[in-house]
């Protein structure tokens, strides 16, 4: 058996999406919790670059970015495919992931900002979700007959990968909102 390993948070989206890919192709896997205000001597070896959950440990091999992830998960491993085989769809597919990442994950951010900043993300959110709406209609999936990649980068939608909603992740995220905060605060002086 492979050996798997994945550096991740509890209530990381992101880090969701790669458990979901690994639950579809039934790969077994270690869960490493990070503690991101003391990042481990691990996650800074294996995310050189970005030094960011979520990082797949594959054979002693790590490979970061959570959609990056999910394509090497369905490469990588047999059982249902991920990624539409057909070029046209594996670009939608791909097309869609960036825009839930881009755009929507941008927007989705401005909800922890203050005042007219958070008015325009809430503006800008409407207009995203309009879009989504308008390409989902009546279709199930984003791409094809069947749950894949788009579907996998949307999963802040599906309540199975959600967080549970506690106290602790009411204190995670107002920690993120004052770490935000502050770092702004710090850059306009």
């Amino acid at each position: 058996m492979a050996d798997v390993k994945l550096l991740g948070l509890w209530c990381s989206f992101f880090g969701h999406r790669v458990e979901w890919a690994l639950k579809i192709k039934g790969v077994k896997y270690e869960l490493i919790e990070e503690d991101l205000q003391n990042k481990s001597p691990l996650l800074l070896q294996s995310s050189p670059i970005h030094k960011k959950i979520p990082v797949l440990i594959h054979n002693g091999k790590s490979i970061c970015e959570s959609m990056v992830i999910v394509e090497y998960i369905d490469e990588t491993f047999e059982g249902p495919s991920i990624l539409p085989k057909d070029p046209y769809d594996r670009a939608l597919a791909h097309l869609w992931a960036k825009f839930l990442d881009d755009k929507v994950g941008a927007v989705v951010s401005t909800f922890i900002r203050k005042g007219e900043e958070q008015e325009k993300g809430k503006e800008e959110a409407c207009e995203m979700l309009k879009v989504l709406d308008n390409e989902l209609k009546d279709k199930k999936f984003f791409v094809g007959d069947k749950f894949g990649f788009a579907d996998i980068a949307a999963n802040c939608q599906v309540k199975e990968y959600l967080p549970p909603r506690n106290d602790e992740l009411l204190a995670f995220f107002q920690g993120c909102s004052s770490t935000h905060a502050a770092a702004s605060a710090s850059t306009q002086k």
